[in-house]
C-alpha cells in the first residue's frame, strides 16, 4: 500500500500518517517536548505534521523544521505540513492574521493545508494566546457571530495569497459541509474529523468521500489517555480482546493494527505522541495487511462513542454534534 494519497479535488498529495501534536493544552507535553517529537519524526520517516494555532506547539514544530531542512535531512517541499483556523479568529479580518501567525511560528512560507477547526466561532481575541477559549460565567464558550461561509471565503483567500497550498474543514457535519460546498469558490480537499474503532464515524466520512474530499482520521486510537475520561465510557480500546488476539497473529502492537485498520478504510490517520518508540512505531503499518474478516472484527467494536464532544460549545448555533450525521 502506498504511503500517500491524493488530496481531493486538487493535485498533490499527502503522506497518509502524520504526527498530531496537540499536547492536551500542555498536560500531555509542552512546545520543547513537541519540538523533540517532530525531530524524531522526521528521523522515523515521518514527512506529514499536523498542527493547529491553539495547540501552542507550533514555535517547536518550526524550530525542528529549521533544523532538519538545515541538516539537509528534509527540505521544505518534502514536509506536509497542516494547520487549523482557531475559534477565536473566525473575524473574517483575522483569519489571514492568523495563518501568517502561524506560519511565523512554523518558519515556513506555507503550509500545505489549512482548515477551519472547528465550525463554532468564539469571541474575537489576538494573536496573544492568552485567552484561547473565553468563557461566560457557566462555564461555556462566548459565541461570535460570524457566518461559516464569509469565515470560508477568508480561507480561499488565504490560498488565493499563497499562503496555502490548499483548505479544508475539521468537525463539520454534513449540513455545514453543504453549506461550504453551495457557496464556494474553492471547494475544500479535505475534511479532519474524530475517528477511533469505538467511533466509526460513517455518516460524515461517506459524505466528504463522495464529495471528493480526503478524510484525516484525529484521535485514531480513541485517545485512551484523555484526562476527562468519565466512568461508564468505553475503553481503553487496547484492552479490547479481538485486538489482543489480531495483534498477536500479525506480530504487531494493538496501536498499529488500529492504525492499519483506519488506513485500510481509506483514511489519512494523525496519531499523536511524544515518545520516540511509539512514534516509530506509529509509522511502521506498512509491512502488514488486515484480512476483510480481521477488519469486520474491528468495525464491531464501534459504540458511536464520541470522545471529543467539545462541551463548552454545545450552546452554540454552529455546535456540530446535535446532529449525528
Amino acid at each position: 500500500m502506498s504511503k500517500t494519497v491524493p488530496i481531493g479535488n486538487a493535485s498533490g498529495i499527502i503522506p497518509v500518517v502524520g504526527l498530531g501534536t496537540w499536547t492536551v493544552f500542555g498536560q500531555q507535553g509542552n512546545s520543547d517536548e513537541v519540538e523533540r517529537a517532530t525531530l524524531a519524526a522526521i528521523d522515523a520517516g515521518y514527512r506529514h505534521i499536523d498542527c493547529a494555532w491553539n495547540y501552542g506547539t507550533q514555535p517547536g514544530v518550526g524550530k525542528a523544521l529549521e533544523a532538519k531542512i538545515k541538516e539537509g535531512v528534509i527540505k521544505r517541499e518534502d514536509m506536509f505540513l497542516t494547520t487549523k483556523l482557531w475559534d477565536t479568529h473566525h473575524n473574517p479580518c483575522l483569519v489571514i492574521e492568523e495563518l501568517r501567525d502561524s506560519l511565523r511560528q512554523l518558519k515556513t512560507d506555507y503550509v500545505d493545508l489549512f482548515l477551519i477547526h472547528w465550525p463554532t466561532a468564539l469571541k474575537d481575541q489576538d494573536m496573544s494566546g492568552e485567552t484561547i477559549c473565553p468563557l461566560d460565567e457557566n462555564g461555556k464558550g462566548i459565541p461570535a457571530d460570524h457566518k461559516l461561509e464569509d469565515v470560508w471565503k477568508a480561507v480561499e483567500e488565504c490560498q488565493k495569497a499563497g499562503l496555502t497550498k490548499h483548505i479544508g474543514l475539521s468537525n463539520f457535519n454534513k449540513s455545514q459541509v453543504t453549506r461550504i460546498l453551495n457557496s464556494c469558490s474553492i471547494r475544500p480537499v479535505a475534511s479532519q474529523v474524530e475517528v477511533s474503532p469505538y467511533f466509526s464515524n460513517r455518516p460524515i466520512l461517506d459524505f466528504c468521500k463522495e464529495k471528493g474530499m480526503t478524510l484525516t482520521a484525529y484521535a485514531p486510537l480513541g485517545a485512551p489517555n484523555r484526562p476527562w475520561h468519565e466512568s461508564g465510557q468505553p475503553g481503553p480500546v487496547f484492552d479490547e480482546p479481538i485486538l489482543k488476539e489480531i495483534s498477536a497473529s500479525k506480530g504487531k502492537s494493538i496501536p498499529q493494527v488500529i492504525l492499519r485498520f483506519h488506513i485500510q478504510r481509506g483514511l489519512v490517520v494523525i496519531p499523536k505522541s511524544i515518545t520516540p518508540s511509539r512514534i516509530k512505531e506509529n509509522i511502521d503499518v506498512f509491512d502488514f495487511q488486515l484480512s476483510e474478516e480481521e477488519m469486520t472484527k474491528i468495525a464491531s467494536l464501534d459504540r458511536n462513542f464520541r470522545a471529543f464532544a467539545e462541551p463548552i460549545a454545545s450552546n452554540h448555533r454552529e455546535y456540530p454534534f446535535n446532529d449525528d450525521s
